[in-house]
């Protein structure tokens, strides 16, 4: 299975996973919390391997971080107060990916 597969799975089931156990540990505030975790976790871990076998630059990575973060508000997606957690540049990405490895 290629990188990108593995990035579609881990955006599917970081969002299930957190809003699950977002709901299950602390409610609605937690939940805001846990959906945007999961939804940058599969966002981020989607382009950057996408990036990586190719299939985007990195001017198109921020576009599509950007495009998914518009989306995102435009449908109120996420909890107010929770749409700064969503990353919306390859840095943030990056520095979020980074985190995330270094807590486990």
């Amino acid at each position: 299975m290629g990188k990108f597969a593995v990035g579609i799975i881990s955006l599917v089931v970081g969002l299930v996973l957190g809003a699950i156990g977002a709901l299950t540990v602390g409610g609605g505030a937690m939940a805001g919390v846990g959906v945007a975790t999961g939804l940058t976790t599969g966002i981020c871990m989607t382009v950057e391997a996408a990036e990586d076998i190719g299939l985007m630059t990195p001017d198109q990575v921020e576009e599509v971080l950007a495009r998914a973060a518009e989306n995102l508000s435009s449908v109120g997606g996420m909890p107010e107060g929770q749409q700064s957690e969503i990353a919306d540049t390859s840095a943030e990405c990056k520095n979020f990916m980074e985190k995330l490895r270094n807590q486990g």
